[in-house]
């Protein structure tokens, strides 16, 4: 998942998330575009499978992409700052649907700012300062305890319930 979505503005949201199942999977048009209509049903956006991106808010490009990603089955997805580019309106439904995909087991890698979800989502975090792996660990004993100095001082700064 890119942080600018890197949806083609030319196809509609049905065609940007089936065109990888026909040309990374082989799916003929058909398959291919019930599959993307399931897709856009799971995220919540059916109403908008004919709309093109720049008629989407950025939190339903954002959503457009994670469905993307999510049709092509991938046993991991990597998500960088998927809540970056967004207004603050719209970071809550694309949290929410990182969420269901969490609960539904789909393995994630995700580099974020957002402590508090990562809290409640994630089964393991790793803190990053200078480019390096400094802590890692389950999301109770790197929020409450823990052992490197560097993140200490970085958690007394933030407020996370």
């Amino acid at each position: 998942m890119f942080q600018n979505y890197a949806l083609f503005n030319h196809l509609t949201a049905q065609q940007n998330i089936s065109e990888g199942l026909e040309v990374v999977k082989g799916q003929n048009k058909q398959q291919a575009k019930a599959r993307a209509l399931g897709i856009l049903s799971d995220i919540g956006l059916s109403d908008k499978a004919n709309a093109y991106p720049a008629a989407l808010s950025g939190g339903q490009q954002q959503r457009i992409g994670i469905g993307r990603a999510m049709a092509l089955d991938a046993e991991l997805l990597l998500l960088d700052e998927p809540t970056s580019a967004l207004d603050p309106l719209w970071v809550n439904e694309v949290l929410s649907l990182i969420k269901q995909l969490a609960q539904q087991q789909q393995t994630m890698l995700i580099v974020t700012h957002e402590l508090q979800f990562a809290r409640e989502v994630a089964d393991r975090v790793i803190f990053m300062a200078d480019g390096e792996f400094v802590e890692q660990g389950p999301p109770q004993q790197i929020f409450t305890q823990p052992k490197d100095p560097r993140l200490q001082a970085f958690l007394t700064q933030i407020e996370i319930q």
